[in-house]
């Protein structure tokens, strides 16, 4: 800092200074935090623009989450729908065993594209006892058997498949809808023979309206609860695993590469440093996300105009609270793993360390879904990972309280600055400068 100085006049070799130029202190730490700014956003450029120097690189943060959710919401229903199209289409053999099959039973079954083959039943002691059949229905000969005996005035029935073969699964299904429809005419020619009104006897507890009235949520509030249960597993996991490779990569790697001496004799605090690399790899995370989110939409709008999901209805305090839950906790798991990788010696050591901490994430991200949000305890709102889910949970459903994202917002904060104090803990480290090369 220099000091303009005007001398007035000079005695014995003395001074007399009479006007004397204060410089403009708060102008002067405006330029120092200015120049401290440029250059963390200079050391976020190089990490970036190194980062993504390589094709893989930018499938992985771009290609790939920009199609994970068109591909998964998109081809998904698709490839169901066709296989199911493909079942309906085969036709199943079963046999059925009875000494005597009835003539609206066959009728039933034939319209089902299942063909028949009668037997007389031999096995009668449960009909569901396999017995030598068990043979035929392994090496896959026919789909199923069905055994039907009639006691008295009661019709008894088992059906004999194999779980593991989708034909046979196919033609249990078929099997046990037209037996369905069987009794169903059964039932009511019984007790139309009997002089009985069937719609009356049948029906004594009847639905008065639309049932669909009975329901007061919104289309929005049934759709936010369905994204609510796996949005904020998805965005926890892709915020942490997209943040291992750019962590390694800056600290570890460029450990293991002799590089990282180099930046350290830049004009350039470790801090600032710290800071530089933090924020190259939330930007890459971030983009990654954003990418994420957006082919997300684009699913959403699809199903929704297919009228299989609505559009979830969200009010401007709900979705400026989602992004912000999502910044803290992308801000917490950055410098974390920022840290973790600092403090190893290799690449190879860095991954094995930060690959099975996911797990971290996966297995509260799982539990809180189970997590009923009617009447949930505040404490819940202060574990680590957990309180930014259920916030992302509450929010989706566009669940504003007070209480709760004060909770979240102030645990969530803590653990950010935390994370951040560690990882300035290990890049203050005086053997960050030593490395295998």
């Amino acid at each position: 800092m220099m000091t303009r100085i005007t001398k007035a006049a000079s005695l014995n070799g003395g001074g007399d200074y009479s006007h004397r130029e204060f410089p403009d202190i708060s102008k002067e730490m405006i330029l120092v935090n200015n120049g401290s700014f440029k250059r963390v956003k200079a050391i976020a450029k190089k990490e970036v623009v190194e980062f993504t120097r390589d094709w893989r690189t930018i499938i992985a943060i771009i290609v790939i989450p920009i199609l994970m959710f068109p591909l998964l919401f998109i081809m998904f229903p698709l490839l169901l729908e066709s296989e199911a199209a493909e079942l309906n289409s085969i036709v199943v053999d079963v046999v059925i065993q009875s000494d005597e099959v009835p003539d609206s039973l066959l009728e039933q079954l034939n319209d089902t594209s299942i063909l028949v083959y009668e037997e007389n039943l031999t096995e009668r002691t449960p009909l569901s006892n396999p017995g030598e059949d068990i043979t035929r229905l392994r090496s896959l000969s026919i789909d199923a058997i069905l055994r039907i005996e009639q006691r008295d005035d009661i019709w008894y029935y088992a059906i004999i498949h194999i779980s593991t073969s989708e034909s046979s699964n196919e033609a249990r299904s078929r099997i046990i809808d037209g037996i369905i429809a069987w009794e169903s005419n059964e039932t009511e020619r019984i007790i139309s023979d009997e002089g009985l009104d069937v719609n009356t006897t049948l029906n004594p507890v009847r639905w008065d309206g639309e049932i669909s009235q009975g329901d007061v949520a919104t289309q929005g509030e049934q759709a936010g609860m369905v994204l609510s249960l796996f949005i904020p597993l998805v965005l926890a996991v892709w915020t942490f695993s997209s943040a291992i490779q750019p962590s390694i990569d800056m600290t570890a790697g460029e450990r293991e590469r002799g590089t990282l001496e180099a930046l350290l004799s830049l004009p350039c605090t470790r801090n600032e440093l710290l800071f530089g690399k933090w924020l190259g790899v939330a930007t890459i995370t971030g983009v990654g996300v954003l990418l994420q989110i957006f082919g997300l939409l684009f699913a959403i709008g699809y199903l929704a105009s297919s009228s299989i999901i609505g559009i979830p209805d969200l009010s401007l305090e709900a979705t400026a609270l989602i992004i912000l839950s999502i910044m803290l906790f992308a801000v917490m798991v950055v410098a974390l793993e920022l840290a973790l990788a600092m403090r190893s010696h290799s690449v190879k050591e860095a991954g094995s360390i930060l690959g099975p901490a996911i797990i971290l994430i996966i297995f509260p991200a799982l539990f809180t879904q189970v997590i009923n949000l009617d009447g949930v305890e505040n404490f819940w709102f202060a574990v680590p990972v957990v309180n930014v889910l259920l916030a992302l949970r509450e929010l989706l459903m566009d669940r504003v309280i007070v209480e709760h994202i004060a909770i979240w917002f102030g645990t969530s904060l803590l653990y950010a600055l935390m994370a951040a104090y560690y990882a300035a803990k290990q890049f203050g480290r005086e053997d960050i400068v030593t490395s295998l090369s």
